[in-house]
């Protein structure tokens, strides 16, 4: 993970960046509440909240209020940030590849994958 962050900040970026911005690009109208990022990014709400006010800074994202909710919060991809995640997305995921995946053979990622799946199981089971 450090080698990954560390050519992320070749793009002005760090891992936590990376992920809110996937996160974002992923969802509806690219937007998600706060709360509901937090969650899937692993962060408490407080570490979310200035990791966003970071990238806001930067032009990355923005926060939006929730009309259905008036403590509801949603970060928002800007079309900057749409841009930087098209831009980095495949220098990282070919760090990816270079720094894990091609270091292992196909039965190995087979037993990781099988390893890993009732854990995924159970964690969907949460949300």
């Amino acid at each position: 993970m450090h080698r990954l962050d560390r050519e992320l900040q070749e793009f002005s970026l760090t891992v936590n960046d990376y992920e809110i911005l996937v996160n974002l690009s992923e969802s509806p109208e690219r937007r998600m509440r706060m709360s509901d990022l937090a969650d899937a990014t692993i962060q408490s709400r407080s570490r979310l909240s200035h990791q966003i006010s970071r990238m806001e800074a930067k032009g990355l994202v923005m926060r939006e209020d929730c009309h259905d909710d008036r403590r509801g919060t949603f970060a928002v991809l800007t079309d900057e940030g749409w841009e930087t995640i098209q831009r980095v997305a495949p220098f990282h995921v070919a760090g990816v590849r270079e720094h894990f995946v091609d270091r292992l053979t196909d039965d190995q990622l087979e037993t990781i994958e099988a390893a890993y799946a009732p854990i995924v199981e159970q964690l969907k089971k949460l949300r």
